[in-house]
């Protein structure tokens, strides 16, 4: 086997090593609750300039800067790929004119600070400045699931990610096709010709790819498990024709590939967009920790008291003042404006882009472009650092949080539902009850319970149910199928270990049962629908219980034997919905939602006892 004659690690390790630290650092960020951009940073740095494990340039030679194209591109395509245009819902005009007057003014925002605050040439400052129109996505969704936006908010910032992803990439990918043809060209005419075609052919294949990709996926021409491989093969000749006829250009094509895919409504689009998800997670986490590990000490000294002066200059004047001008005499409410304009992370996108165009524009000779890469990795960091910490408190102070805790959204109208519901009302816990039969909510509704009449599955439920405030799902309808089918559709959007069922009616029969893939967790004692609203007709109620130092699960125990504890919310807001094999943590000031007998006073038909009404 052919080694790399470097003095460092074999290719094929030096892959592997960059694969397991950013997936490890994605995965320890979610266990730790921090942005995984930070810990990817921080660990492509140990393992590049501080440590010199791994040198990029010098272990992957003349390839590594395709294997960063074509990550990028794929980037890009994933991020087309996100841009559904129909569900925007209440937000489509707040985003419109986030898209349309406030990325432009972001872009001329932000080559403004970039040349005379960091004193940029205006060709680098230009390219530069259309990156950072990107705010990203990748960053931007686990803060707003943190902070718990409300819905209109929430959905600006997250489709304004979204949008402007691709928008910000096609700005920079424009501004360097104009800095190459000026460099390239003899003359002002064949430069404008040349940037002409390039944009023609680049639009023109990507709408021919994603329309043939679409027309051959629908009319059943490729077969189910050859999809995601067609479509790959596609991107990767899209984007290598359109970069033949113009440097860059191919990321514009794979990009309005992307967008015509995404707006096709294909049957097969939500397990071609997963795929396609989890493999952009290994290319984010590979590309940045590549970037990381190829800075240098001689390149990040240029981070000087100019790079700081730009990075406040970008969030105190270059983002807040274009969001501010976009959203003026709007129905935005003023609160909303003020969270949006001062709340813009950069992402891993940002840097992939910005390392990229950084080296090509250092190629053709403008030498100040190889402080690109290093003022991306602080703006980056500063932004997620920022606003991870500031969003949550920034938007309680504005009065824009949907819920200080998490929510859970129950499947079904039944009285065990509404009962259930009811129970977490009292622990302050937000709680939706979803139905597509109207009459089914009728107890809910009387119950003061937040309601959804329609399919927990469908468009509308979208556009007016604020997931982003619930972290849970009960699926909990008289309909098996339907509670597996809703299960296994929503366990990618809220995590499989947040989504629970009541046990199906044949599961125990070989037969029926089906396979431990579909469907979610078990919840409550091993009881079905019907079993679970008998146990109610038949006597029991649902109660909740604060421990406390004083009384504590022993004692609990001690004095509800027959109790089965369904829920747990815990001192510090975390809330555990409990399966036949969960047991409570029992901390002091936990709380427990259990099922248990009724009390001899509410059979007979009497007043409770004071201070412990049933929920």
């Amino acid at each position: 086997m052919a080694v790399a004659d470097t003095g460092g690690l074999e290719t094929v390790l030096a892959l592997g090593l960059v694969g397991a630290l950013g997936v490890g650092s994605q995965w320890l960020a979610w266990r730790l609750r921090l942005p995984a951009i930070v810990l990817m940073l921080a660990a492509g740095l140990i393992i590049g300039p501080v440590t010199g494990v791994l040198d990029p340039a010098a272990q992957f030679g003349d390839m590594l800067q395709p294997m960063i194209a074509v990550a990028v591109a794929i980037i890009l395509f994933e991020g087309g790929l996100t841009l559904d245009l129909h569900s925007l819902s209440d937000a489509a005009k707040g985003v419109r004119r986030l898209v349309l007057i406030g990325a432009p003014l972001g872009w001329l925002a932000s080559t403004g600070a970039l040349h005379y605050v960091a004193g940029l040439s205006w060709e680098a400052s230009a390219v530069f400045g259309g990156i950072m129109i990107v705010t990203g996505p990748t960053v931007i969704a686990p803060l707003l699931r943190q902070a718990r936006l409300r819905r209109r908010p929430a959905a600006l910032l997250h489709w304004e990610a979204i949008v402007n992803d691709p928008v910000g990439a096609l700005a920079a990918v424009l501004a360097f096709e104009v800095v190459l043809v000026l460099q390239t060209a003899t003359g002002a005419g064949e430069a404008v010709a040349d940037l002409a075609l390039g944009i023609t052919v680049a639009s023109a294949l990507g709408l021919a790819a994603g329309w043939s990709v679409v027309k051959a996926f629908r009319e059943a021409w490729v077969p189910e498990y050859m999809k995601v491989p067609v479509l790959f093969v596609v991107l990767l000749g899209v984007f290598a024709v359109a970069d033949h006829v113009l440097h860059e250009s191919g990321l514009l094509a794979v990009t309005i590939m992307g967008l015509w895919i995404a707006n096709a409504r294909l049957p097969s689009f939500a397990e071609i967009y997963r795929f396609k998800e989890h493999a952009t997670v290994l290319l984010v986490s590979g590309v940045f920790i590549l970037l990381a590990a190829g800075m240098s000490f001689e390149r990040l000294a240029v981070l000087d008291w100019r790079a700081g002066a730009f990075v406040l200059a970008v969030i105190l004047v270059a983002r807040p003042l274009p969001v501010l001008a976009a959203l003026a005499f709007t129905n935005v409410e003023w609160r909303e404006r003020l969270l949006v304009a001062f709340t813009g992370p950069r992402g891993v996108v940002l840097v992939a882009v910005a390392g990229l165009f950084g080296e090509r524009l250092v190629a053709l000779g403008i030498a100040d472009a190889d402080r690109v890469a290093p003022l991306a990795f602080a703006l980056v960091a500063a932004t997620v650092v920022l606003h991870g910490f500031t969003l949550a408190p920034m938007a309680r102070l504005l009065g824009l949080t949907a819920s200080r805790l998490p929510g859970v959204i129950i499947m079904g109208g039944s009285k065990w539902a509404v009962d259930l519901g009811a129970a977490f009302k009292k622990m302050e816990v937000p709680v939706i009850i979803a139905d597509p039969n109207n009459s089914h909510l009728r107890s809910a509704r009387e119950a003061g319970l937040t309601t959804f009449y329609g399919d927990i599955l469908s468009e509308v439920a979208e556009e007016r149910v604020e997931f982003v405030a619930y972290e849970k799902l009960i699926c909990a309808s008289d309909n098996d199928a339907y509670n597996t089918l809703a299960a296994t559709d929503l366990a990618p959007e809220f995590g499989r270990e947040n989504i629970f069922q009541l046990k199906r009616v044949r599961d125990a029969s070989s037969r029926h049962a089906l396979p431990a893939t579909l469907g979610g967790r078990a919840f409550g004692p091993d009881e079905t629908f019907f079993e679970a609203n008998a146990a109610l007709s038949g006597g029991c109620e649902f109660r909740v219980t604060r421990l406390t130092e004083e009384f504590t699960l022993e004692d609990w125990r001690a004095a509800q034997p027959d109790a089965v504890v369904m829920a747990e919310l815990g001192p510090n807001g975390t809330l555990r919905l409990l399966g036949p094999k969960d047991a409570p943590g029992g901390k002091p000031g936990a709380r427990l939602l259990a099922r248990m007998p009724q009390r001899a006073e509410r059979q007979a038909g009497g007043p409770p006892a004071e201070g412990d009404a049933p929920a």
